[in-house]
């Protein structure tokens, strides 16, 4: 009977990760190589744009749609990409963003934010919020909520 071969660190590492997850990944480094090409600086509003006309036709109107709340509600806030989803930042930290569905193959989109969104209530309180669509009253209560995040 043969041995059976002692996984390496490199494929212990790949399948520690799905191929969605390796793929957000590549996503961040080459937002970071762009970056750098760029002289450190990135082109937010370009690259957030760019990352929407690749989604789905569905996930693409909800990132439209999120996109002009999130500008509205928090003109501060900068866009830009993070790990090649939509994502707006006070300086360089990421307040909130927009996981596309298609994104990790789930049936609902996600939005999030960050632990530097101010959002603080008590001992407990949302940091996400699973968009199958968006209804005005949601987009309402969302601007409110990233109005509040953006501090």
């Amino acid at each position: 009977m043969a041995a059976k071969a002692k996984p390496t660190r490199a494929t212990a590492s790949a399948k520690a990760f799905s191929d969605e997850e390796l793929g957000a990944i590549r996503d961040r480094v080459e937002e970071e190589k762009a970056a750098a090409r760029r002289g450190g600086k990135a082109d937010g509003e370009a690259d957030l744009l760019a990352a929407i006309a690749k989604m789905s036709a569905a996930d693409r109107e909800l990132a439209t749609k999120v996109h002009a709340m999130v500008t509205a509600a928090a003109p501060q806030l900068k866009p830009k990409t993070w790990y090649g989803m939509p994502a707006w930042a006070r300086g360089d930290k990421v307040v909130c963003h927009l996981q596309p569905a298609g994104k990790f193959k789930t049936r609902y989109a996600t939005f999030g934010f960050s632990d530097i969104a101010h959002l603080d209530d008590g001992n407990m309180w949302p940091n996400a919020f699973a968009l199958a669509k968006l209804t005005s009253a949601d987009e309402a209560r969302l601007a409110a909520l990233v109005k509040q995040a953006a501090g």
